[in-house]
């Protein structure tokens, strides 16, 4: 908030102003501080006149100045660095209860004397301050406070201005992350820079009991402060957990913030039942704000040395990462062993009108043989996107502005096969050419065309099906009509294919052809009316919706299928023309499908509470149309679709869908989901997942404090302003198969929170085949507002666990004005 402030020009220390003490006190009650002093001036001869002013008020028979008087305005609002035009103006204000000295040579005060310049504030019970040096010699009780970072001891001398001294025997704290320490003696060498002596180092916070020790403290000959770059450099240190040292080393660096610098980051250290110990020593370099690296080198005990890296950039019309790694003489699989990833996305202005953007991305992905993804799936520094049995590698140019666009693409996959869990590679695409044109409410109408033409390549002895070019275009035209409480979409297209084929069909055609209509219509009602349930106010919504389909037959099954598939059966495909995704195969329908859905609103935010539907199809004549090796479909009556969501308060939320076959009076599908995220830090949620004669899986996650499940307090372990209180946590992940009667993957961890320390322990476990499984240890000690030591699990916690949040995690930087006075 804005505070009132004087603002006087042309400082010359005159002590004489402590004649008008009282005066002043009462006239600048009104300034920004913690505590009030006896004498406040701003030491210049306007202060000065005020200040007679006020001790001596005109009578009324004195003359009385002509000027306009003196008028308080106020100041702008509180900033974290004061302006320039304050901090460098040597504006200086000091209060004591007595002062001496000489004019523009020196000031002495005395008892509860205190200097304060721009974000400099000393108090101390004796200060010296010579104006020629700017020298400011202070004892007893001294205390400095610069920008929310305390220091206090004995004796100090400081040139103000520029912050180059000394301070003897001294205990300090800096502002951005609460760490303190004490040392024989602090140089000040800048306002940036301090080399503190014999000195010690550590964030956890005095307990109020006798014998207390810190849980970690660095103790140190030297330490080199350098805000500048918030980074610390301890020479000659020893690292003690709970009073064993735990580290000793001639040199460290630490950072005083969350702000990235070069250096060596902390190592990692793991168990893998395959690889056996691993160790890595990144090093992450600073190249510039918009560029940075990481070299990772790694030990596997069982396979060699491992060298990762990984590069980023960022621009104005471009940006990318670069990830790679080489294992030499891999001893498991006596083989040299290697991957890349590389993504860069850039965007040039052509300078043509209606066509002035274009785009290039590059996604490419390879590695060095099929058992990569079975054997680097569990390391912690590896891509995910390198660890999947199917890379791609694409390369798109896109061009477009206004209702057109068009891309060119080369997709080429790389398969990784396996024996016993053999796939069927997907078709790569050198190249793809892809065109659309589009217009809305073009006199009511929308309107668009769609064209693509592919070169489908892959190995015919795997897809028993020749390779082909293909060219597709789409045209399609709507009517929108919406009306309060009322939609109808009527929708025509038109399909048409043309197929040229490497190698002869089974019926001998080099060549094919297809074209196909499709009239579909949608059309739906909204009614809401006000409702109230347990004394709350809702908005309640019923949305009947009709769409019906007609698509005439044509002879397909003679086509090969290079990109169709099946699409999933959910409510949001239901109410769409054809029933596969991809090109190659447009069912010919004649159906209905018919819905209901009914949500619950909240009154004055619209937000959605709860939502339930139920849709089903009906079709009035056979689909004949599938895909290689399937029947055609004559049920008239497709599954029954019934799904639902609630989520009332943030703490809970269900999920549900079930399709239901009619026929045999069971479900074929089914998911239940739940979860309960009572407050930061405690989430459990559960997911059952059904797919009738295929798999039965029971999904669980969590993250909770383990003094409620043990029975204690139950509030410990809960958060404050976003914070954990401390204590032990358990975290996990299980994936249970109910048809085969074990455990898919799982995840089982504990994280302690000693405030200013965390430890962390996980064991994972990963299924790599239907018989084989690799397991793995990470456990991590983090020294918070220091360093970490072994592994680090953090990322295997985010991406398995649903809602998981890091302990520890760093907050807003204090404000300076938090240890204002």
């Amino acid at each position: 908030m804005p505070f009132p402030a004087v603002a006087f020009t042309a400082p010359v220390l005159l002590p004489a102003a402590l004649a008008v003490r009282a005066s002043l006190t009462q006239a600048l009650r009104c300034r920004p501080v913690a505590r009030a002093h006896n004498a406040v001036f701003a030491l210049s001869p306007v202060a000065l006149l005020v200040a007679s002013l006020l001790h001596n008020p005109p009578s009324s028979a004195q003359s009385v100045p002509t000027e306009a008087p003196l008028r308080l305005q106020l100041s702008r609002e509180l900033q974290e660095r004061p302006p320039l035009t304050v901090g460098n103006s040597g504006l200086t204000f000091v209060s004591a209860d007595r002062s001496t000295g000489r004019p523009d040579l020196e000031t002495i005060l005395e008892g509860n004397a205190q200097l304060r310049r721009g974000e400099t504030v000393i108090s101390a019970d004796r200060l010296e301050y010579y104006h020629p040096g700017d020298l400011a010699k202070a004892r007893g009780n001294v205390r400095i406070n610069r920008a929310g970072n305390v220091f206090e001891g004995d004796v100090l001398e400081l040139k103000v201005e520029s912050f180059e001294g000394f301070f003897s025997n001294t205990r300090y704290r800096f502002l951005k992350n609460d760490a303190y320490g004490v040392a024989s003696r602090i140089d000040f060498i800048d306002d940036k820079r301090a080399v503190v002596s014999n000195a010690t180092y550590t964030t956890c916070q005095r307990e109020p009991f006798a014998n207390w020790m810190p849980d970690w403290i660095l103790t140190a000959d030297t330490i080199k402060l350098d805000s500048e770059a918030d980074v610390g450099r301890a020479e000659g240190a020893v690292l003690r957990f709970k009073g064993v040292p735990v580290l000793p080393v001639p040199s460290i660096e630490f950072p005083l913030s969350e702000r990235r610098k070069s250096g060596f980051l902390p190592p990692s250290i793991g168990l893998d039942s395959v690889d056996g110990a691993e160790f890595s020593l990144p090093y992450y370099w600073d190249i510039a704000p918009n560029r940075d690296a990481t070299f990772t080198p790694e030990i596997k005990t069982k396979r060699g040395v491992n060298l990762g890296a990984e590069f980023r950039y960022l621009e104005d019309n471009y940006n990318g990462t670069l990830r790679a790694s080489y294992l030499p003489s891999d001893r498991l699989r006596d083989r040299d062993r290697w991957g890349y990833s590389i993504n860069h996305q850039a965007s040039f202005n052509t300078g043509l009108k209606g066509f002035e953007a274009l785009g290039l991305s590059l996604n490419l992905n390879r590695v060095s043989d099929d058992d990569y993804w079975r054997d680097f799936s569990g390391s912690s520094r590896n891509s995910n996107s390198l660890t999947q049995r199917i890379l791609p590698s694409e390369v798109a140019l896109g061009w477009g502005g206004g209702d057109f666009a068009v891309q060119a693409r080369s997709l080429k996959w790389q398969t990784l096969q396996a024996i016993d869990s053999p796939i069927i590679p997907p078709y790569d695409r050198l190249p793809q050419v892809t065109a659309r044109y589009g217009r809305n409410n073009l006199s009511g109408f929308d309107l668009s065309l769609e064209g693509d033409y592919t070169q489908f390549e892959a190995d015919t002895r795997l897809t028993a099906q020749p390779n082909a070019r293909r060219s597709f275009a789409l045209g399609q035209v709507s009517y929108p009509i919406e009306l309060s409480g009322l939609f109808v979409k009527p929708k025509v297209q038109l399909h048409a294919t043309r197929y040229e084929f490497d190698a002869p069909l089974a019926n001998g055609a080099r060549t094919a052809s297809r074209v196909l209509p499709t009239f579909s219509l949608d059309s739906g009602l909204v009614f809401e009316r006000e409702a109230s349930y347990l004394g709350t106010a809702y908005t309640q919504t019923l949305e009947p919706r009709a769409f019906y389909v007609y698509t005439p037959f044509r002879e397909q099954r003679f086509l090969p299928n290079y990109d169709s598939a099946a699409n999933d059966f959910n409510f949001a495909t239901i109410y769409t023309e054809n029933s596969f995704g991809g090109n190659d195969r447009i069912a010919d329908n004649n159906l209905f499908t018919l819905g209901v859905t009914s949500r619950l609103l909240n009154a004055q935010s619209g937000a959605e509470l709860a939502r339930f539907g139920v849709a089903q199809r009906l079709r009035l004549s056979n689909q004949q149309v599938v895909l290689p090796g399937d029947v055609p479909v004559a049920d008239r009556l497709s599954d029954v679709l019934v799904g639902g969501s609630v989520n009332l308060t943030p703490v809970w939320g269900v999920d549900t869908t079930v399709q239901y076959n009619p026929k045999t009076e069971r479900s074929e599908r089914a998911v239940l989901a739940g979860r309960y995220n009572p407050g930061n830090y405690r989430v459990f949620s559960a997911a059952y997942r059904l797919q009738r004669e295929q798999s039965e899986q029971l999904d669980i996650g969590w993250q909770w404090p383990l003094a409620s499940l043990l029975g204690g307090d139950a509030s410990t372990g809960s958060a404050t302003a976003g914070k954990p209180k401390g204590g032990w946590y358990t975290v996990g992940r299980l994936n249970y198969s109910l048809r085969d009667s074990r455990l898919v993957d799982s995840l089982i961890g504990f994280e302690y929170d000693g405030c200013c320390y965390i430890a962390r322990v996980v064991l994972e476990r990963l299924q790599r085949s239907g018989t084989d499984a690799n397991t793995r240890i990470m456990f991590q000690m983090e020294f918070v507002g220091f360093s970490r030591l072994g592994s680090n699990p953090l990322r295997t916690l985010k991406e398995s666990i649903p809602r998981y949040q890091p302990l520890g995690q760093p907050g807003a930087t204090p404000s300076r004005f938090s240890n204002y006075e």
